[in-house]
């Protein structure tokens, strides 16, 4: 079974990293984002530009992710769909999305957004910084050699 990187690359700041990290590990990188976010093309990617509308990017992602397949994304929706096939989802920020902890995660969204439709407003994510570049790297580089590993049994 070949294994892939699949990104949600609309607004993904940690793209250089993906493909550092697939690199030796010769795992496939796809990356997928909407015609309003032109991606630049890199080498040993695939890049898949999909319509404007608001969720082609995450449909086009669920209806190819596959078991063992690690996905990229800042959506717990999509996080939780991709769990329920069996694959690997991560946060930009290197969270490692489980079963145990999607849950809560969809469940704090729909109150946040339960609020904010009452007039409550919020301060939004913190900025992204190098830390976190640094923290997803290493994280994704753990969850390719674990892969490694268990493919090599």
């Amino acid at each position: 079974m070949r294994r892939k990187i699949i990104v949600d690359a609309d607004a993904c700041p940690v793209k250089p990293e993906i493909v550092k990290a697939a690199a030796p590990f010769a795992v496939d990188v796809v990356m997928v984002a909407s015609f309003d976010h032109r991606l630049a093309p890199m080498d040993g990617v695939q890049i898949v530009q999909v319509d404007r509308s608001d969720q082609s990017a995450d449909l086009y992602i669920a209806n190819r992710i596959a078991a063992g397949d690690i996905l990229v994304t800042q959506d717990f929706g999509l996080a939780a769909l991709a769990l329920g096939k069996k694959a690997i989802a991560l946060s930009n920020r290197g969270q490692q999305y489980t079963d145990r902890t999607i849950d809560f995660l969809l469940d704090r969204r729909h109150e946040q957004a339960k609020q904010r439709r009452g007039g409550k407003h919020s301060k939004g994510p913190r900025p992204f910084t190098d830390e976190d570049r640094h923290y997803f790297l290493q994280t994704l580089t753990k969850v390719l050699q674990g892969l490694q590993e268990i493919s090599e049994y």
